[in-house]
């Protein structure tokens, strides 16, 4: 065993290539390249190295894996290349290679200028920064080659001893598995547990907190209050927010001009009971207790990851009603959704009890005095609304009157199927769903009018923009290029994005981390959307296009929608 070793260190047996592979090389920098095409959104110039990097070091792998490939079979047919054949390849592929990164990484800030301008951002870039770019990448794949040959080294230690007493193939098996049980421990048991506990442990401080400026209402119609059965102290620091920052009457009065009433708004966090049936239950004597079955609409609404509840989604109704409104949420987790994500059980769970608890009490009440029940979900938000009619449009127009869906997930199951059964021609960003009766797709405002045929009722509306990566991202993109590409795209996709096998399910997911660092109407950002789609759906008596436009001048301040929320 301690020969074995010398002889390795000393080079003999090469455990560890010196030099690296040449095709790998050839296809990493192909990988390189092609990483700099146009996604959905521009990227930080930190970010584009750093997906650059990942890129060539798959193209490595992949390359590596070809190298061997080839050899085999030359081997097994008797060709030999020449020592000098294989010098002049490799300086014309380090050539090359080199004149290619200079090249397109050059090239690409026009590519990155036509993305910044399908967002409307200024297409300039700034160049000592894009500069950087192939040394960030560079640096991200040596790093990762540095612990892919660590792995590799690790795996020949494991069966070069083993070789002796059992078929080289054995051998080899046996390496790969110990490494593999080796890797996947420390990744799962240390790396991601820990990240995973870290976030989970600032999560749960953070929702602990209050904001600056909310304090703990005294209004019987709001939940938290002194006579509340949701006691403030358990609504969660999302939760705080939704009813310390209540539409109030004298704000309204101020809009309309008419006299109005003090909204209600229902919140269940987390620490109000033990159960998602309790929570559920809860909300409901909490509507009861403030009046939210009196009044002229009644919202259902899902919350992101933290229990966040976007102000651009709730205020509007409040304010079309004259405040005779009353809103319901319940928050199932205070994860960040990029991590609660990962758990879309609970979300499903929390939007089907709520709203099964909420709707059953509701058919129970007079048919001519009950409100309008509507439901109202952003993000992951829409998908737990989803799941409460389990998918169904024919359960959602007839259990609810309408609904406003924001930004809604790849894996939502009523957007999913819609979406798929949209009429021929019609494209996937702006889908027309049988003759449009029922259910419209919108970026702007134009489009609650496509098609050009009578919307009946009740109304459903999905806002989704052309750009946004928590639309459009999915596993399917690794292998098949998404409708969404297809031309006529949208406004907001450059003319210059490809599609490439798992490049672009790659590009897309790197994405997400900008998807609310555009202006609004691009990526995740829906700014007063929700405020003309709410006027489509619920139509207020009295409401005119003008009321809209005051509205949304007014609610232009309401904070937008984050990532991390």
């Amino acid at each position: 065993m301690t020969e074995w070793v010398r002889r390795h260190a000393s080079g003999s047996g090469r455990v560890v290539r010196r030099r690296p592979c040449w095709c790998g090389v050839a296809v990493a920098v192909l990988c390189y390249c092609l990483s700099l095409t146009p996604s959905l959104l521009p990227r930080a110039w930190w970010l584009q190295g750093l997906v650059a990097g990942v890129s060539a070091v798959v193209g490595y792998a992949v390359g590596a894996v070809l190298e061997t490939l080839v050899r085999l079979m030359l081997r097994w047919a008797g060709f030999r290349i020449r020592p000098r054949v294989r010098r002049i390849v490799r300086a014309a592929l380090g050539v090359l290679g080199a004149a290619a990164v200079v090249t397109v990484t050059a090239w690409s800030v026009r590519w990155e200028g036509e993305v910044r301008r399908a967002v409307t951002l200024p297409p300039q870039v700034v160049w000592w920064q894009w500069a950087l770019v192939p040394v960030v990448a560079v640096v991200v794949a040596a790093l990762l080659l540095l612990i892919g040959r660590a792995v590799r080294l690790g795996t020949r230690l494991v069966a070069r001893p083993l070789g002796a007493q059992v078929p080289r193939a054995v051998a080899c098996a046996v390496g790969v598995v110990v490494a593999a049980f080796v890797i996947v421990g420390v990744v799962q048991g240390f790396l991601l547990r820990g990240a995973l506990d870290a976030i989970e442990s600032a999560a749960s401080l953070a929702d602990q907190g209050t904001a600056a400026g909310v304090h703990q209402p005294d209004l019987p119609t709001l939940s938290g209050g002194p006579r509340s059965a949701a006691p403030w102290d358990t609504l969660g620091a999302q939760g705080r927010d939704f009813v310390g920052t209540a539409t109030t009457r004298a704000d309204i009065t101020a809009f309309t001009g008419r006299p109005a009433r003090d909204p209600v708004r229902v919140y269940v966090g987390l620490r109000t009971a033990g159960t998602v049936g309790e929570r559920a239950d809860l909300a409901v004597r909490e509507l009861e207790r403030t009046g939210g079955f009196s009044r002229k609409v009644l919202a259902v609404m899902g919350t992101t990851g933290t229990g966040w509840i976007n102000g651009q989604g709730s205020k509007p109704l409040e304010y079309m009603w004259g405040g005779d409104t009353a809103e319901v949420a319940m928050q199932y987790s205070y994860l960040p959704s990029w991590v609660s994500a990962l758990t879309e059980d609970e979300a499903a769970a929390t939007g089907r009890a709520l709203f099964t608890a909420v709707y059953d009490k509701w058919r129970t009440l007079p048919a001519d005095s009950r409100p309008r029940l509507v439901v109202y979900g952003e993000s992951l938000g829409s998908f737990s609304m989803e799941s409460a009619v389990d998918g169904s449009l024919a359960r959602l127009t007839s259990k609810t009157g309408g609904a406003l869906f924001v930004g809604p997930t790849y894996d939502n199951p009523l957007w999913k199927r819609i979406t798929a059964q949209r009429q021929p021609g019609s494209p996937e960003w702006r889908p027309v769903v049988g003759d449009g009766a029922q259910v419209r797709f919108a970026q702007v405002p134009a489009d609650y009018a496509i098609p050009p045929a009578p919307w009946g009722e009740p109304r459903a509306v999905y806002l989704q923009n052309g750009s946004d990566p928590v639309v459009w991202w999915s596993p399917s993109l690794a292998l098949h290029e998404p409708d969404w590409l297809e031309r006529p795209r949208a406004r907001d996709v450059s003319p210059a994005m490809r599609w490439y096998p798992l490049l672009t399910f790659w590009q897309v997911a790197c994405d997400l981390a900008g998807a609310d660092s555009v202006p609004d109407g691009f990526g995740h950002r829906y700014g007063t959307l929700p405020t003309s789609a709410w006027a489509e759906i619920t139509r207020p008596p009295d409401w005119t296009a003008a009321d809209t436009a005051r509205l949304a001048a007014l609610l232009e301040s309401v904070r937008e929608p984050g990532l991390l929320d």
